[in-house]
């Protein structure tokens, strides 16, 4: 016979996995008696799951709504945290039906209040294309934050925030975007009408926050609202760089996350892209494989100086 302990997890994984099982059924799955499936019952009630039982012919017990955190030994941002990665280990090929079962068994033991608050965060979120860039430090964002900007966008509430730590801005906030391993609030400027994506670890909120809105409807398609805007502002560096090779060629080599190809008239292209550092860019330009001639920044026109002399000399036979 199994220890107590590890039978009374097998137990609460079963109370987990479906909707009802019945006293035979359970005995049977973990080979004890029923009445050792009543204490085991009565054990996962003091550690404080809400077990429910009804009696009759019809008789089964199920896992009722609103489980305290304690016995999960997570708090609530943990909560949230974990909740929000396997939301996103849902999308991921191989972990689909993995993921979607280990946020159904959370999302069940969760207290109201952290389920509207998640419920929020996952109505509110869109995912556009990943960039896989390992070199990339993820910005951290406070998970009060991402629950402060859904609640917003589930309530219909402006936010009042400072961006880059001394521009003051209001957003009519419409959605979150997981983008290249980064979130975005896409709203609009409730006094010009503007549309943008805003880099949420670039967002300091302020209390309180704004007053109601009526939600607008976006024009055109969100993902290439933010990759469009993104390529243009979210990124520390900046680059325009004109290919020698034409806007076909150029979209099949890339991952549509670096960047926005546009054709020009004498058969090239301009890219659009960026990164946190001069020293990315100049690398990730390296390897498209193509000649190029960059508009902006000047810095990077320095920079890539510097690598071809470096790249000159390591190349030098001794």
């Amino acid at each position: 016979m199994q220890k107590t302990s590890g039978r009374v997890l097998q137990l609460l994984g079963l109370l987990q996995a479906r909707v009802a099982w019945t006293a035979p059924e359970l005995a049977e799955r973990l080979e004890v008696t029923e009445r050792t499936v009543r204490n085991d019952i009565n054990r996962l009630r003091e550690l404080g799951y809400p077990v429910d039982g009804v009696r009759g012919p019809a008789g089964h017990y199920r896992l009722g709504v609103g489980a305290k955190l304690p016995p999960l030994l997570l708090d609530d941002e943990e909560a949230v945290a974990v909740a929000v990665g396997l939301r996103t280990v849902t999308g991921v090929s191989g972990f689909e039906e993995t993921g979607t079962r280990a946020l159904t068994k959370l999302e069940h033991v969760l207290p109201d209040r952290l389920r509207r608050q998640l419920a929020s965060l996952r109505d509110a979120t869109a995912t556009g294309p990943v960039n896989t860039d390992s070199n990339v430090e993820d910005p951290a964002v406070e998970p009060a934050v991402l629950t402060e900007i859904a609640a917003a966008i589930r309530d219909h509430r402006r936010l009042r925030a400072f961006y880059r730590d001394d521009e003051r801005v209001e957003i009519e906030p419409y959605r979150l975007v997981a983008w290249q391993r980064r979130w975005f609030v896409v709203g609009r400027d409730p006094i010009t009408a503007v549309w943008a994506p805003y880099r949420a670890d670039w967002l300091t909120l302020r209390v309180p926050g704004g007053g109601s809105f009526h939600p607008a409807a976006l024009p055109g398609d969100l993902t290439e609202l933010v990759v469009r805007e993104v390529a243009r502002t979210g990124w520390s560096v900046h680059a325009r760089l004109v290919i020698d090779a034409p806007a076909e060629e150029v979209l099949a080599r890339i991952n549509p996350a670096v960047g926005v190809v546009e054709p020009r008239p004498d058969g090239r292209s301009v890219l659009v892209t960026g990164g946190d550092s001069l020293e990315i860019v100049a690398v990730w330009i390296g390897m498209l494989g193509m000649d190029f001639q960059v508009e902006s920044p000047s810095e990077l026109i320095g920079y890539l100086h510097v690598l071809a002399q470096r790249y000159a000399r390591a190349s030098r036979t001794w």
